[in-house]
């Protein structure tokens, strides 16, 4: 099936199995969602279980709180990232908070999708990739899946958290194809997930950026070069073990990160291998992140700006040499 198919799937299989389950979002139901995730569920399951909204983030987030903590069981859609930062307010301030803050009375069971990234030439406005934003914060959960697997598995996991959970699907690999193991039952995730073993250089990727990591690492075969490539796949918390393990084998690090290297979420991951692993590595951590510029609408320029297959072979020959 197709990443598209399998969050679509996921998505089926929620509805069907609890009552509770509900999705709302802009364009979710007669239009089957903008990226077609969601496409045939109102047909199937009705205007009651599959809710388009209005064209207001904070509103419908919040409505989404407000469900949950009323005992359902929200799914809501952001139709692109940037949209959701009109939603931050509930998001840091609501979602997040309100179990701390409620001494543990109340939880927010509430499961927040939406498409994040560049690659698609929609200029800077449609290309974020903010994903470290709720990264940042405490008291919500981040996800980020790269494979058609874990778009399928993800979601159900992340509907058995009592806690907000956020999903960031990549856009670009709605169209991605891969066969689905349907007897593999919800993902963990609290691991991060070692997509190719490898003896001579850790490539830590996730999201959309974990398939031009294992392009490089392919690119890198070639020459004898062992990469051993980790998706994170849980943003928040993150976890610092399994890279760390990966780094104790390889003693070198490549992070490749779409969003910009400033304050990114490479820099914490690379903060956390130096304090935790420095002993460990013969090589300073190296990052692969997109330019700092607002995302370029033309095409030759955008793919200059995004991180590239042969930057991360130019950055692990250069810790080789």
């Amino acid at each position: 099936m197709t990443y598209r198919e399998a969050v679509r799937t996921a998505l089926r299989e929620a509805l069907a199995g609890d009552e509770r389950v509900f999705l709302m979002g802009e364009d979710v139901g007669r239009y089957g969602g903008a990226f077609a995730v969601s496409h045939g569920l109102l047909e199937e399951f009705g205007p009651e279980r599959v809710r388009d909204t209005p064209l207001s983030e904070s509103a419908f987030v919040g409505a989404g709180i407000g469900a949950a903590l009323g005992g359902l069981r929200p799914i809501v859609e952001v139709m692109t990232i940037n949209f959701s930062l009109l939603a931050l307010d509930q998001i840091v301030n609501n979602a997040a908070a309100i179990r701390y803050m409620s001494g543990g009375q109340f939880s927010i069971p509430l499961v927040v999708r939406m498409a994040t990234g560049g690659g698609r030439q929609l200029a800077a406005q449609h290309s974020h990739s903010l994903e470290v934003w709720y990264a940042h914060v405490p008291g919500i959960r981040v996800l980020a899946p790269a494979t058609v697997a874990d778009a399928r598995w993800l979601l159900p996991a992340a509907l058995a958290d009592p806690d907000p959970v956020f999903l960031f699907e990549h856009a670009t690999l709605y169209g991605l194809e891969d066969d689905v193991d349907e007897a593999a039952g919800p993902a963990d995730l609290a691991r991060a997930a070692v997509r190719r073993e490898g003896a001579d250089v850790s490539l830590v990727a996730w999201g959309g950026s974990l398939g031009r990591a294992l392009e490089a690492a392919e690119l890198l075969g070639k020459d004898g070069i062992s990469a051993e490539v980790v998706d994170l796949r849980t943003l928040r918390p993150l976890d610092t073990e399994t890279v760390l393990a990966s780094v104790a084998k390889t003693h070198r690090a490549v992070l490749v990160d779409e969003s910009w290297r400033t304050c990114g979420l490479a820099a914490e991951v690379s903060a956390r291998i130096m304090e935790e692993g420095f002993d460990l590595l013969d090589w300073p951590v190296q990052r692969v992140c997109s330019a700092e510029v607002p995302m370029p609408y033309a095409k030759h320029l955008e793919e200059a700006a995004l991180p590239r297959a042969d930057a991360v072979v130019a950055a692990v020959r250069e810790m080789l040499a």
